[in-house]
Order: structure tokens, then sequence, then C-alpha cells
């Protein structure tokens, strides 16, 4: 509204200038007069708008920066009671009941893992130290043998020390002949024959 208001004045302004000017051209300067002094009028009510308008943006100025701080203040508000609620929640005592739970099981599990990484059985009976002294003689071994091959090699070049062993020649095992097979004809015979035997054993049976 105010800005229609100083619209409305800032043409009536103009509107006077002009009739003053065609006035004081015309030679009617009291008519001109009249004209600047309207003019006078309108400008002082155009600057008592423009003043209207600087206390309203003035006062919107200050209403948003009060909303701003009561937004503040609510959010900080809010955040408080938050906080107090988590404070309530998360009692020191809790925390450190928790914790030491927490340390408890933390030690009950490298126990048992301590319990299943040692040695049960033979396994846990065994020497570590003759075990390591065994392992050194192995090792004694591989440095003579790697000794004794280089100086064989010296001595007889393409020489190595599984040439020495004995090789040991097994005699060929002396093929077996094949049995001939027997006729038929014998075979027949040597039926025929154990047939009377047979009949011969049944007859002497029924006569005893």
């Amino acid at each position: 509204m105010l800005d229609k208001r100083e619209a409305l004045l800032i043409k009536k302004i103009s509107t006077e200038l002009e009739k003053a000017r065609e006035f004081n051209r015309s030679g009617n300067k009291r008519a001109a007069l009249q004209c600047l002094k309207r003019k006078k009028l309108y400008e002082s009510q155009c600057e008592v708008v423009a003043n209207q308008q600087l206390k309203l943006q003035e006062q919107m100025i200050v209403l948003e920066g009060s909303k701003a701080t009561a937004e503040t203040f609510n959010a900080l508000k809010s955040g408080a009671g938050a906080m107090k609620q988590l404070a309530k929640e998360t009692d020191v005592d809790k925390v450190d009941k928790v914790m030491d739970e927490i340390s408890d099981q933390t030690e009950k599990m490298r126990q048992v893992n301590e319990a299943l990484g040692q040695q049960v059985g033979y396994a846990a009976e065994l020497d570590e130290d003759e075990l390591e002294a065994e392992l050194a003689e192995l090792d004694a071994l591989d440095v003579e043998d790697a000794l004794l091959q280089k100086e064989i090699e010296e001595l007889e070049p393409g020489f190595t020390t599984q040439s020495k062993e004995e090789v040991v020649v097994m005699p060929d095992v002396p093929k077996m002949k094949a049995v001939p097979k027997m006729p038929a004809n014998v075979k027949k015979i040597a039926s025929t024959e154990e047939e009377e035997l047979e009949a011969l054993r049944a007859e002497m049976e029924l006569l005893g």
C-alpha cells in the first residue's frame, strides 16, 4: 500500500513541476508559485511515506531476527533435552558395568584360544631341543655330502656319489613250460574206469 502511495505522490510532484514550468513560460508567475507549493507538499508527504516504509522494513528485519533467535533457542532446548535423556540412559555405572563384561568375555576368549592352541598327546611330549638337535645333524650331513661331492667332482669329473651305490642284479626267473593238454580219448577212458569202480563199490555194499 505504501508503495502505491509513494508512486502516486511522485507522479503528482512531476505533474506540478510541469505545470509550474508552463505557467512560468506564459508569464503567470502566481500560478507557477502555487504549483511549486503543492509540489513541496507532495514531496514532504513522499518523504513521510519513505520513512514509514523504512520503519516497516526495520520492523520486518527485527521480526525475522527474532524468529531466527526463537528457532535457535528451540533447537538448543531440544538438543539439551536429548542430551539429558541420553545421559539418563547411559549412566556412568551402566557404562562401567558393560565395559567390565566386555573385558571378562575378552579374557575368557583369550583363555579358550590358548587352551585350543596347546599341543596334546604324543606331540605334547616331544622335546623341542631334541628335535632342533636332530635337525642340526641333518643340516651337517647335507653340508658334508655337498663337500664330498665337490671333492669327487674335482678328482673325477662326471663322477657322483650316486655311482658308488652297488646295484644288485637279480637273475631272470626261468620260464615254465606249458603242461600239454590231455587227449580227448584218454579223458574218456578215465571217465569210464571211474564209472566201473563206482558200480563195483555199489555191488559190494549190496552183498555185504
